[in-house]
């Protein structure tokens, strides 16, 4: 049986934000640069032959191009509309730096480009050498889940949520990709198949599947309601409420490192938004 691990990156020395899952000889969500140190010195002496990347986020995926010019034969997977930002990152770190500004560096370090030749380019629905693979948006319009058949994991990176030591599943929401119909979809593919456990970016491994997705539904539903029917400043105060009520602080400051309430409105926004525009388009004139 394949041996997994969790690896944690302890993003800015904070432990419990950033997890790269491995699978033997492969990395699933290997972090952001700024945090490649930690993972080399977990990692010991593996040499990857294969990285998987649910989505190109910064915390995510980050740290690939630095990896691939360690070992230059990896091999990298990425959804088709996450692959561009990985060999050209000049336009994705240039929207970002607009975000983030002189705090950029700190958090995500430097995003190397990545060789086209790495890179295996998904679309969902292929299976691979024990994988399987879905397109599953609602997170990200580039983002993939992975099933490994033979261990029953499911590696979901973001539209599985954010669930820290004991506290429940809420959905990341920063802009500019989130649907929330496109994830319950997502999420309805994750039932499907049937896993033994989630694996999530932030953070773990969960065998309470059922739960966990139901969990996460119902946190998507109202987060989603609470943003349409508030300001920024009103839902910011709601979530940090409903997570420092529910753990200890040092895991509510783990949740505020891996899903910053600052951003989370904004991706609901623009969501309500997007959909009020749909709809107005489908009136009849």
């Amino acid at each position: 049986m394949p041996e997994h691990r969790e690896l944690d990156l302890r993003h800015l020395g904070t432990p419990r934000v950033i997890c790269c899952h491995t699978l033997d000889d492969q990395l699933v969500d290997p972090g952001p640069e700024s945090a490649h140190r930690t993972l080399l010195e977990a990692l010991g002496d593996l040499v990857p032959r294969r990285i998987l990347l649910t989505h190109i986020h910064f915390d995510h995926a980050g740290a690939t191009g630095r990896l691939v010019e360690r070992w230059p034969d990896v091999e990298v997977w990425v959804h088709e509309r996450g692959a561009p930002h990985l060999v050209d990152p000049a336009r994705l770190v240039k929207s970002a730096r607009r975000l983030y500004g002189d705090d950029f560096d700190r958090l995500w370090g430097e995003v190397v480009p990545v060789p086209e030749r790495n890179l295996r380019v998904l679309r969902g629905g292929e299976r691979e050498d024990g994988f399987r693979v879905e397109y599953t948006p609602g997170h990200a319009s580039h983002h993939v889940a992975y099933f490994h058949e033979q261990t029953g994991l499911a590696f979901a990176g973001d539209v599985a949520g954010v669930r820290i030591d004991g506290g429940r599943a809420l959905a990341p929401t920063p802009p500019p990709d989130v649907d929330v119909d496109a994830w319950h979809a997502s999420i309805d593919v994750l039932r499907g198949w049937d896993p033994g456990a989630v694996c999530i970016t932030h953070f773990g491994t969960f065998t309470d599947v059922t739960d966990h997705l139901d969990t996460l539904e119902h946190a998507l539903d109202e987060m989603a309601a609470m943003a349409r029917d508030t300001d920024d400043a009103a839902f910011r105060a709601w979530i940090r409420e409903r997570i420092e009520g529910a753990v200890t602080a040092d895991v509510a400051e783990s949740y505020f490192q891996a899903m910053p309430p600052e951003t989370l409105h904004a991706g609901l926004e623009r969501y309500w938004r997007k959909r009020a525009e749909r709809e107005a388009a489908a009136e009849p004139r």
